[in-house]
């Protein structure tokens, strides 16, 4: 059996994903096979995995920070958020129902089972297992059934580090809380804790580390400085998504959507040193002075698509479009820029249609069927090659289909507007091709850099992991893992 250690959170947004990432890389640098875990995971921003399925992005980073392929067996539940109260559920890579926020516990043993079986699985092939919680622990009011937290852990008797965030304030309290609420059972699953993302010198918070230790009478691992270059890192949480410090050059404008998805399509383009990206949030116009917009992947296109409106960013692409503008639709956002959307059997919400932006001669349809899949593609504007996935429901077509974006097996995919400004892809992860982003870029006069995209983030990791082997010991977390009999 696997050695296996499981890395829960005060709270979400603590840092886990980029810790379990950086533990990742640090145990393979020490010669370990490692794998990474997440029995249940939330978010839009998912990956397509070797095995034909998708799970989520964090846990695609950490099989990279390991050295191997991401499996959907690395995160066997996840939940793709449609609307507020409901969610597509995906089992093993698949999808498996769509249920309302109150249905899902009715769910839950069920899924523990598929939890299980991929963490068994995972186990035989590995000398250490880095398991990522969900959320807290100490949403006790979620504990009955749960299966991210401490009902995984007990289940699978896999010991436990707590993480919390100073940077947010009132970390002792995070973690004396947790303690408090606890039931006794669930708190002698934890081992001991770190302290994650302090701001200065570690040592200044000495007083506040030795008080952690003396109310709950865990074990302090560590003291994480924050670790800047994470920003480097594809964020799974669309609360991270942030643009680049300005620059001169090129200007790209993202529209940070209500459901935004797979929004790591933009990562590489962040790193171009003649490339500024401007996250554009909600009730903020669109800059007047961007060279391109991007439309992302969205959960929910229709929805979307009234967000955008309600936004008043309909008119200010129209008006950039007049000006000369180009716009680039990526999946949901594909779908956005047509005539209109429709959805006759409800699959990602009330049934009905909904008018597109009208800025290309397409039409999509909502079928139940999902593309799911890598795939090899060629730019049709440059010849260049690219590699990169696809995820989606609905099928695209119209005249403009006639103008492809690019070929995929020798069949067209996506379109261009008969003027050339407006182009649509359902292609996922094309950017982090360095061949294509730099004839995409060179297409609009902007001489890209030597940027190796791949080369960047293995770069960040590696920093990540040493980073952690200085202000954490990973002996004693090691000798936790071992510790599960």
């Amino acid at each position: 059996m696997a050695r296996a250690l499981m890395v829960q959170g005060t709270g979400s947004n603590v840092g886990k994903s980029v810790l379990v990432a950086g533990l990742c890389r640090a145990a393979r640098l020490r010669g370990l096979h490692v794998v990474p875990f997440k029995p249940q995971n939330m978010s839009n921003n998912a990956a397509v995995t070797a095995d034909g399925g998708e799970i989520g992005r964090a846990q695609a980073l950490q099989a990279l920070a390991c050295g191997v392929l991401p499996l959907v067996d690395m995160n066997p539940v996840l939940l793709k958020p449609e609307t507020d109260t409901g969610s597509q559920v995906i089992v093993q890579g698949k999808r498996f129902a769509t249920v309302r926020a109150r249905e899902y516990s009715t769910l839950k043993p069920q899924l523990m089972h598929y939890v299980q079986q991929s963490f068994h699985r995972l186990s035989q092939k590995a000398d250490l297992v880095l398991v990522e919680g969900a959320g807290s622990p100490a949403e006790i009011n979620l504990r009955a059934g749960d299966i991210a937290n401490m009902g995984f852990a007990r289940a699978a008797n896999v010991p436990v580090v707590l993480v919390g965030d100073i940077d947010r304030g009132g970390v002792i309290a995070q973690m004396v809380g947790t303690r408090h609420v606890l039931d006794p059972a669930d708190e002698a699953m934890i081992g001991g804790f770190i302290v994650n993302k302090f701001r200065g010198d570690p040592a200044l918070f000495d007083d506040g580390y030795r008080m952690i230790e003396q109310q709950t009478g865990w074990r302090g691992f560590g003291t994480v400085p924050f670790f800047a270059d994470a920003a480097q890192l594809p964020a799974e949480d669309a609360l991270d998504i942030a643009g680049t410090p300005r620059k001169s050059g090129f200007k790209i404008a993202c529209l940070v959507l209500s459901r935004i998805a797979n929004f790591d399509d933009l990562d590489p383009l962040k790193l171009e040193d003649n490339v500024e990206l401007v996250m554009v949030r909600p009730g903020i116009a669109v800059p007047g002075d961007v060279d391109l917009i991007i439309l992302p992947g969205s959960k929910s296109t229709r929805g979307d698509l009234a967000f955008l409106r309600a936004q008043g960013w309909d008119v200010d692409i129209a008006a950039h479009v007049r000006r000369g503008g180009k716009v680039l639709g990526i999946c949901g956002g594909y779908q956005m820029l047509g005539r209109v959307v429709r959805d006759p059997l409800g699959i990602e919400g009330a049934a009905g249609e909904t008018p597109g932006l009208g800025l290309l001669d397409v039409e999509t349809i909502m079928k139940p069927q999902k593309r799911l899949g890598l795939v090899q593609a060629r730019h049709a504007a440059s010849g260049a090659n690219m590699q990169a996935y696809e995820i989606h429901i609905g099928q695209t077509q119209g005249p403009d289909c006639a103008r492809p974006f690019a070929s995929v097996d020798g069949r067209g995919e996506g379109a261009m507007s008969a003027n050339g400004l407006v182009f649509g892809s359902y292609l996922h992860g094309m950017f982090a091709s360095d061949a294509f982003r730099a004839a995409f870029l060179s297409g609009f006069g902007v001489q890209g850099g030597t940027l190796s995209y791949a080369l960047a983030v293995e770069s960040v990791l590696d920093r990540l992991a040493a980073h952690l082997e200085k202000h954490l010991n990973i002996d004693a977390l090691l000798a936790l893992a071992a510790s599960r009999s």
